[in-house]
C-alpha cells in the first residue's frame, strides 16, 4: 500500500501536467491520504530514468510515466521490472493502439499537446496567478505579472484581475489602506506596469452600503464613513501621485472597458 513514505513519481518528457492532473485524480478518493507526488519532468536521457528508478526503490514508490519516446519508456519499465519498482504506463499502451489502428508511427515528441494548445494553458496560468495574488498576497512575485493593479477598497481591483487573466494577462492587486504603508515590492516595478484605480466618493460609498447590507451589517463603521472613505482617497491619490502611475477613475467605467484602457497602456499580455 502506499502511504506517506511511498511517494508517487510523475515521469514524464514534458512538464508532467497530464500525468499529475490523473494522479490528483484518483487521490481525490483518499482524502488525507498524505501521499507525495515527485514530478520529474523534461526526462530525454537514460540516466535521468535510472534515477528516479533508484530513487523510487528505496524510498518504496510508484512511478507512473507519460513518455512518447518509446527508447525511453522501455528503459523505464524494463529498470522497474528489474528493480522490483511498481510503474504505471499511461501513455505506452494507448499509443501502440492507435499505432495499430491509424497504421503509422507517433511523432514522439514530448509536450506536443500542451505546444498545440500553449494558448489555452497561458490563459490558466494567467488565471491561476490572479487568484494567488488577490487582494496584495505573494508581493515577491509581482515582478512576474504583466500589471499590477491598486486601488482602495471596492473599485473593482479583483474582478479586472480575474477579466484580464481570461485574456491571458497575469494581472495581481493590491488594496491601498489609509495608515497602512504600500509593500515596498510596490516602488520596485516598472511604473508603465502599475495602474491606480479610483472612483469617485459618493460611488464608492453607495457601493460599500450596498456591500454592508448584502451581508447583513446595520452599524455604520469606517468601511462606509464618509469621512474615513475621503481619507483612503486622498492615501491613494498620494500612493498614485508618489509612484507616477496611470488612475483610471471606475466612477462610470465598466470593467470590460477598464481592462481595454489598462491593456492599451500596458501593452503586453502573456498569450
Amino acid at each position: 500500500m502506499v502511504n506517506t513514505t511511498s511517494p508517487i513519481f510523475i515521469v514524464s518528457g514534458g512538464a508532467g501536467t497530464s500525468g499529475e492532473q490523473l494522479v490528483n485524480t484518483v487521490l481525490a478518493q483518499f482524502p488525507d491520504n498524505g501521499v507525495t507526488v515527485v514530478i520529474e519532468g523534461n526526462i530525454r536521457l537514460g540516466s535521468q530514468i535510472e534515477r528516479v528508478v533508484n530513487e523510487a526503490r528505496e524510498r518504496n514508490g510508484t512511478i507512473v510515466h507519460t513518455l512518447v519516446d518509446s527508447v525511453l519508456r522501455s528503459t523505464l519499465v524494463r529498470l522497474a521490472r528489474e528493480q522490483g519498482v511498481f510503474e504505471v504506463d499511461l501513455m505506452g499502451p494507448l499509443l501502440d493502439r492507435l499505432v495499430s489502428v491509424l497504421g503509422r508511427s507517433p511523432l514522439g515528441r514530448p509536450g506536443l499537446y500542451r505546444e498545440l494548445r500553449k494558448e489555452y494553458f497561458d490563459r490558466v496560468s494567467a488565471m491561476d496567478f490572479a487568484m494567488s495574488h488577490d487582494d496584495g498576497q505573494n508581493p515577491e512575485d509581482w515582478p512576474k505579472a504583466d500589471v499590477l493593479i491598486i486601488g482602495v477598497s471596492r473599485t473593482g481591483k479583483t474582478p479586472l484581475c480575474v477579466y484580464l487573466s481570461v485574456l491571458g494577462m497575469k494581472a495581481a492587486n493590491c488594496p491601498i489602506i489609509a495608515g497602512v504603508p504600500m509593500p515596498e515590492e510596490l516602488y520596485r516595478l516598472e511604473q508603465s506596469r502599475v495602474a491606480g484605480l479610483s472612483i469617485d466618493p459618493d460611488r464608492l460609498l453607495a457601493i460599500r452600503s450596498r456591500r454592508m447590507g448584502h451581508i447583513g451589517a446595520q452599524a455604520q463603521t469606517g468601511y462606509t464613513d464618509p469621512a474615513a472613505i475621503d481619507e483612503e482617497i486622498s492615501e491613494a491619490r498620494r500612493v498614485f501621485n508618489k509612484g507616477g502611475y496611470f488612475v483610471l477613475n471606475m466612477t462610470e467605467r465598466t470593467i470590460e472597458a477598464g481592462a481595454d484602457e489598462i491593456i492599451k497602456r500596458v501593452g503586453r499580455i502573456s498569450i
